[in-house]
């Protein structure tokens, strides 16, 4: 969720909590000391909300300023982070423990790429979710499909990536050794005359 997506829904949240109390923005207005006009432009959303016209609604309503800010509680079991993009693939984190096992939804574009085989310490798991999806291991090379899986000890030269056909989108599962950089398991073509 975004910054914006969130100051979007201050509004109607500010409006639903003052009608739940049936408290008029009059009222309000005087509990507060915000012009009755500021207080309706911000629950039209024609006012940006900040902290200096939050804190004395929150206070005036009795509730904690991130009910008006919706933010999730701190129980939440929802994992709630941004996609991040290396090398063209979106990696969505499905998990939120550095240095604990690592799940992640990835999208692969449609692409042709000369498979890079790399190594490290651990063990990964994949699983794909439609598409499908090239891995080398070792002296493998195979494809998968939707709804099947692979896992492997990560020593053995391994790359993965879409077929060239579409894209693919997998689930991609690792320990914490995972974490660790990636060593080129061949040393990479050099131009001749180098």
């Amino acid at each position: 969720m975004t910054t914006d997506d969130v100051l979007a829904g201050v509004g109607p949240r500010l409006r639903r909590i003052r009608k739940e109390r049936e408290v008029t923005l009059a009222a309000l207005s005087e509990k507060t000391g915000i012009s009755v006009s500021t207080l309706s432009r911000l629950e039209s959303g024609l006012r940006k909300p900040s902290l200096e016209l939050l804190l004395p609604i929150a206070q005036a309503h009795r509730v904690p300023l991130d009910e008006l800010v919706g933010a999730p509680p701190v129980d939440d079991p929802r994992v709630r982070a941004e996609p991040i993009v290396r090398g063209g693939r979106t990696h969505w984190p499905l998990t939120r423990q550095p240095g604990g096992l690592q799940a992640f939804k990835v999208l692969e574009p449609r692409r042709r790429q000369e498979p890079d085989p790399r190594t490290h310490e651990g063990y990964e798991w994949l699983y794909v979710l439609s598409g499908r999806l090239r891995i080398v291991l070792g002296e493998h090379d195979v494809v998968l499909s939707a709804g099947e899986a692979a896992e492997f000890d990560t020593r053995v030269p391994h790359w993965f990536g879409s077929t060239g056909e579409g894209p693919v989108e997998f689930l991609s599962l690792f320990g914490p050794q995972g974490e660790r950089m990636h060593v080129r398991a061949r040393p990479s073509r050099r131009a001749k005359g180098d």
